[in-house]
């Protein structure tokens, strides 16, 4: 059988491995004479893979998934034009390293002190005797040309080295790209770049189900960095484990330190993309930029600063995640909303009350693992994607959106910060062909507030919220939606504090994550809680006054 982690999409980049390990009969009668063996379109389609072809060893390749039907080797003209780390340093000369040490120890000197290695696992506080396979994986930094991190690497912790995945992001600092690759056997694939990331024929496919925005990816991006060692926690390992003694184990360092380094990267590639969008006054997609405010590409995923296994009925209150409740880095920090009210607390014994009740659980179906309660850091929801918001970010700073507009936006439907099908449904006034850059937030406020008036829509509907708020005079919409927000604050710390309230939430929480669920970005069932909500419940939804309801 293939190995245990193999089944498992990690980082959403699948190791060829597990197509070896499926049965060595069945391989040896499919292989050409040669002895190579072809991998299976399904698992080619699936991830960065190859496709249909045998590969040869110590050759680089390309295979954009979505694009190519099948890996080709990469020309002489193609490896020129590959300007990051990993094409400079190794397959321009050569160089195809098979191991993680392998490829470390060939990098040049100066990228030795900036090394940095993380570790991440789902099952990394889940004891080491309840559990088999825990999915343990290293995210190593460094920087290979200059001072600024430019290679980023992601490879299983322990096992064999040869058999385990081997993935690595490049950054090219004069196409001021990520390249993507991964290594199959002897050879590498190169799985495209950060604008193939926002092409239709590949978007969200191979490498780019995971790297949606063609960036870094970080889902536990805020503290208490769900899932990885970090200040607040530390992966349990057995006595035995010979993880222990594993050189990149013994350099492990906090994932607050890669926190700041993934909010670079996305900083830096955002800013490259917007540059290179609008270099002649002209935006060729403006749907590609104002999706990420109307409807969201992504999720991070937060939860709260405390331990569950720690939170008894004495505990006082429970600060749930800000991000549960609205977009706070955006409204609050970048759009300055004047807002007074302190994030809702519950109280812990109607959380306890709540897990008991809704019957929570880490569940493995795979393994047959199967634990009470919730996450080892409590009630982990999704919420508004730091790459979306720098998107929002840059767009403001740059001048192709004003703060107004993005407020005007962003108050549709507020409540709900992550999936929210009525802010959604504003991209219909985007256009999907070119546009002067200067002309882009008029031409979308103005399409929004003409159907408001002329269409003779409902006063809750997405198009005549944001034409009431855009009547907000210009000097007072900051203290104006802040007091929205203040008072939708206030209400839900009303509702909490009951028993039907937080249930409500429970279930808010619950189809939030159902639908993260559905994202590739959901790699491992345990990432998330289970509970007895049937996964077929209708999708609920948030409204100002801190109520739930079904989605109509």
């Amino acid at each position: 059988m293939p190995d245990h982690a193999q089944l498992r999409r990690a980082t959403a980049w699948m190791s060829a491995t597990a197509v070896e390990e499926a049965g060595a009969d069945r391989i040896s009668a499919a292989c050409d004479p040669s002895g190579q063996f072809p991998l299976e379109p399904g698992i080619a389609e699936g991830c960065c893979g190859p496709g249909v072809t045998a590969l040869e060893a110590g050759r680089l390749y390309r295979r954009v998934s979505g694009r190519d039907d099948r890996a080709r080797p990469v020309s002489d003209e193609e490896l020129a034009e590959l300007g990051d780390p990993m094409a400079v340093a190794f397959f321009r000369v050569g160089r195809f390293p098979t191991t993680v040490q392998e490829l470390l120890s060939e990098l040049p000197a100066t990228a030795a002190s900036s090394l940095k290695v993380y570790l991440v696992s789902e099952a990394g506080q889940i004891s080491p005797v309840a559990i088999g396979e825990r999915d343990m994986r290293f995210a190593i930094t460094t920087a290979v040309d200059g001072n600024q991190v430019d290679l980023l690497v992601s490879t299983q912790a322990g096992g064999d080295p040869d058999k385990g995945f081997l993935q690595v992001a490049g950054w090219d600092s004069v196409a001021r790209v990520f390249n993507f690759y991964s290594r199959f056997g002897s050879s590498w694939v190169w799985a495209g770049n950060s604008w193939d990331a926002l092409e239709p024929d590949s978007r969200g496919k191979g490498c780019f189900d995971s790297h949606i925005n063609g960036s870094a990816v970080m889902k536990e991006l805020r503290i208490p960095w769900i899932n990885w060692q970090s200040e607040r926690a530390t992966i349990r390992l057995a006595d035995d484990d010979p993880l222990l003694h594993d050189q990149l184990f013994q350099r492990v360092i906090g994932a607050e330190r890669l926190e700041l380094t993934v909010r670079f990267l996305i900083t830096r590639w955002t800013a490259a993309r917007l540059a290179e969008v609008t270099a002649n006054g002209v935006v060729d997609h403006p749907d590609r930029l104002l999706r990420h405010l109307f409807t969201g590409t992504t999720v991070n995923l937060t939860s709260t600063d405390r331990q569950s296994s720690t939170i008894t009925a004495d505990s006082g209150e429970l600060t749930l995640p800000t991000g549960f409740w609205l977009n706070q880095d955006i409204l609050f920090d970048d759009l300055r909303l004047f807002t007074q009210a302190s994030p809702p607390r519950a109280q812990a014994a109607g959380y306890l009350d709540g897990l008991r009740r809704f019957g929570f659980r880490l569940e493995e179906k795979f393994s047959g693992f199967s634990q009470p309660g919730d996450t080892f850091f409590a009630f982990v929801v999704p919420e508004a994607a730091h790459e979306d918001n720098e998107v929002i970010r840059q767009m403001v700073r740059k001048g192709l959106i004003s703060a107004r507009f993005a407020a005007c936006a962003l108050m549709v439907d507020f409540p709900n910060p992550v999936f929210s099908p009525a802010r959604s449904l504003l991209m219909r006034y985007v256009p999907t062909t070119p546009i002067k850059a200067a002309e882009l937030c008029g031409t979308v406020t103005q399409a929004i507030l003409d159907a408001a008036r002329t269409r003779h829509l409902p006063a809750d509907s997405p198009e005549a919220r944001f034409a009431a708020h855009w009547q907000v005079p210009e000097d007072i919409w900051q203290s104006v939606f802040g007091q929205r927000v203040d008072a939708y604050l206030r209400k839900v710390t009303q509702q909490i504090q009951t028993a039907s309230g937080f249930d409500d939430y429970i279930r808010l929480a619950e189809s939030r994550r159902r639908q993260f669920r559905l994202m590739k970005l959901n790699e491992f069932e345990l990432t998330l809680p289970v509970t007895n909500i049937p996964p077929d419940a209708p999708p609920l939804v948030m409204r100002e006054d801190a109520t739930v309801a079904e989605l109509t």
